[in-house]
């Protein structure tokens, strides 16, 4: 075989070191990668809810990725929690691919690698949080309840209550959501926009009311909106749920001789959602004395708007009252929650106590 010229020679080792280095290089570089792609040695254990990431009972650990925040921000969040070694690789991945990641809360299984964990960010698999909002909450308890749920602020819920937007787009004639809540169990990602949290229970509110009476759709804003405040009244009031008609049909027949409802749950409403007061267990004169439009007993006719979210044994008695001549009714048995009804008013009726529900 005939010998090489000396500058091809020279060439060929020149290239061969090229390539050699090369790849050394680019198998430090990948041995770099896995290394700093790798989860840490030391299981991270985050106490509370720390720089956003919180440990769950199980090991698993919940991080939140909140809204208008950069890859970068997120990285560094990462580092300082300890699920990731160091946050510039995690700049890199975040350079060269160019998906976002979405906002919301998302369960972790660790360890597990940097790529794994963007993949689960940019995918959105958010974790649900389950909240339950009772029947008869107010407005300001139902804020309070999402606030402790972690799927909004209490504020913000308060303030997306009365975001006149919001309220015209559903033909309210109130000033608040109030009653227009449907109490349910939701399902919403953590840090959920508070917007978004009341437009689903409105619309629920509505597809519920809609299968309780298919009528609702012909009654005017003003009408639903009556109902609504009925309905409210009588979900305070009622303990057993084969009572709500009649105590439905009480109240219409009151509000057709133009005679004051009297109804104990407006006077609870004025004591603890407008006077900020603890809730009473009893009411007394003085009570029931107040001077405030949504005291029913000062004031004849409904209050000036629902006093809680009504659930669908209020409504259906609201839309489906019992047809009686009944006047009045008092709770005679507080255990078995059963009311007395009467045609005419006993003078031991306001001789005593007036209980009111829990």
């Amino acid at each position: 075989m005939p010998k090489l010229p000396l500058g091809l020679r020279i060439l060929f080792i020149l290239i061969s070191s090229l390539i050699a280095g090369v790849l050394l290089l680019g198998a430090g570089l990948a041995g770099a990668a896995l290394y700093l792609n790798a989860p840490p040695k030391e299981r991270p254990l985050p106490r509370g809810n720390y720089a956003g990431a919180k440990l769950e009972e199980g090991g698993t650990i919940l991080f939140e990725v909140r809204e208008g925040e950069s890859a970068k921000q997120v990285g560094r969040r990462l580092e300082q929690a300890g699920l990731i070694k160091n946050r510039l690789f995690w700049d890199m991945l975040s350079r060269f691919e160019k998906e976002y990641l979405k906002a919301g809360t998302y369960r972790l299984v660790i360890p597990a690698s940097q790529t794994e964990i963007r993949s689960i960010l940019v995918e959105g698999q958010q974790v649900l949080l389950r909240v339950t909002i009772p029947e008869g909450v107010t407005l300001k308890k139902a804020a309070a309840i999402m606030g402790q749920s972690g799927i909004c602020n209490a504020e913000d819920f308060l303030l997306a209550a009365a975001d006149r937007n919001i309220i015209q787009g559903y033909r309210i004639p109130g000033e608040t959501m109030e009653g227009y809540l449907y109490p349910e169990t939701y399902f919403f990602p953590g840090s959920f926009p508070a917007e978004r949290v009341i437009r689903t229970m409105a619309d629920t509110f509505f597809a519920r009311v809609r299968e309780i009476a298919s009528e609702s759709e012909t009654l005017s804003p003003g009408e639903l909106y009556d109902t609504v405040i009925l309905a409210s009244i009588v979900e305070r009031e009622y303990r057993v749920a084969d009572e709500a008609p009649i105590m439905a049909g009480v109240f219409y027949n009151r509000i057709k001789i133009n005679m004051s409802l009297e109804s104990c749950a407006t006077v609870q409403y004025v004591i603890t959602e407008i006077q900020g007061k603890p809730h009473p267990h009893v009411l007394y004169y003085a009570d029931i004395e107040i001077k405030d439009p949504y005291n029913t007993y000062v004031y004849p006719g409904l209050p000036p708007g629902p006093i809680s979210f009504p659930g669908r044994v209020a409504l259906s008695a609201a839309f489906h009252p019992a047809q009686t001549d009944y006047l009045f009714f008092r709770l005679v048995d507080e255990a078995a929650g059963r009311h007395y009804f009467s045609k005419t008013l006993d003078a031991h009726i306001r001789a005593g106590a007036l209980f009111v529900k829990g």
